[in-house]
């Protein structure tokens, strides 16, 4: 018996028994342990299940293999064997669905995430460029269900954006958006330009898992909290009460702001929130020198010659340069149908985690 299936042996044990603890009256008069048994049966539940689905169709094949064998009778003999090849088929078919399922899950996919996009080479046009992303990641957000709420957002005289810092949540976000950080490429004519030369500029995006609060311990005395008055581009929006916050971490030095509420203390809770994802992200790096390579990794420095995907406006295509995949449909692409992209790097990662695998 292969490796392979002794793992789901085990898995389906393991599911079996959790299922029976579940229903002990003593688990389920104690609500905090009952919820930790449910929540671990539920992350094994999808490959036990299949695994059910795989042993049952063995059973299957086997019973046919042996009426086959015993069967003298030509046309009887002759279905046996249609259903043997059956159960073989979709033995193959199954066993390659339980591959994906026992390859190692990142822990951070279910959860909210943090997204930053700011903009990098290219003046106002990264910064045009940046607002039109923006814009793609919530009609994407919106299609899938996502709830968005901006945290910090600075914007330019001309209408684009400098940087913006989003929280978004639901089920999946990070798994949803984390191929999405890196340096995006835009070429284009930009409206500012007269003489209707084609610019290349480009636009930063981090997406971070939202971290929780048992996860990182922030202490008081290694924060400095600073209020503000919030404002907008140009001066607009200028609010006459100190409601912006900025967070300092002395000891990392990452600083958080947050000035999209009027209330103080909401604009205090979600820079807070920011603060813990981007120390869950620094923590989870061995030493500072990671933690800037990591980051790196994600965003790049926003030179023009380091870029994730390209869209090339001319030519109507959008092409990520990790996958090699390119689409001629960058007018919806760039509402938001980014879903057959996303969907591509998905499959690609597990692909090279098979690869792996053997």
């Amino acid at each position: 018996m292969d490796k392979m299936i002794l793992k789901l042996q085990d898995i389906y044990a393991r599911y079996e028994e959790l299922s029976k603890q579940m229903s002990d009256p003593e688990v389920i008069s104690d609500t905090a342990k009952w919820t930790e048994i449910a929540k671990a049966q539920a992350e094994i539940s999808e490959t036990a299940q299949k695994y059910a689905e795989y042993a049952e169709c063995e059973r299957e094949m086997n019973d046919a293999a042996e009426a086959e064998k015993a069967e003298s009778d030509p046309e009887m003999k002759a279905l046996f064997s249609d259903e043997v090849q059956a159960c073989k088929e979709k033995l193959q078919a199954l066993r390659e669905e339980l591959k994906i399922l026992l390859l190692p899950k990142d822990k951070n996919d279910e959860r909210n995430c943090i997204m930053e996009i700011r903009g990098g080479a290219g003046g106002d046009e990264a910064a045009l460029f940046a607002y039109e992303l923006y814009r793609m990641y919530i009609n994407y957000c919106e299609r899938h269900r996502l709830k968005i709420e901006e945290v910090d957002k600075n914007e330019t005289e001309l209408g684009g954006i400098k940087e913006v810092v989003l929280n978004i949540s639901g089920k999946g976000a990070y798994k949803q958006l984390k191929f999405e950080s890196g340096v995006h490429r835009v070429q284009r004519v930009p409206e500012t330009e007269s003489q209707g030369r084609v610019h290349t500029s480009t636009v930063t995006v981090a997406v971070l898992p939202e971290a929780e609060d048992v996860e990182v311990e922030i202490r008081d005395e290694d924060v400095r909290v600073d209020v503000y008055r919030s404002s907008g581009a140009g001066g607009q929006k200028v609010n006459k009460t100190e409601t912006a916050i900025r967070l300092t971490h002395f000891p990392t030095g990452i600083v958080v702001t947050c000035q999209d509420e009027r209330s103080q203390l909401k604009n205090k809770d979600k820079a807070f929130k920011v603060l813990r994802s981007r120390l869950y992200d620094y923590y989870n790096s061995k030493n500072q020198s990671e933690y800037d390579a990591h980051r790196k990794s994600l965003v790049g420095r926003g030179d023009r010659s380091e870029r994730i995907r390209t869209y090339n406006f001319p030519q109507g295509r959008v092409t990520d340069h990790r996958i090699g995949l390119s689409l001629y449909s960058l007018d919806s692409f760039i509402m938001g149908d980014i879903g057959e992209m996303i969907e591509a790097l998905a499959v690609a990662e597990r692909e090279a985690q098979l690869a792996g695998e053997e």
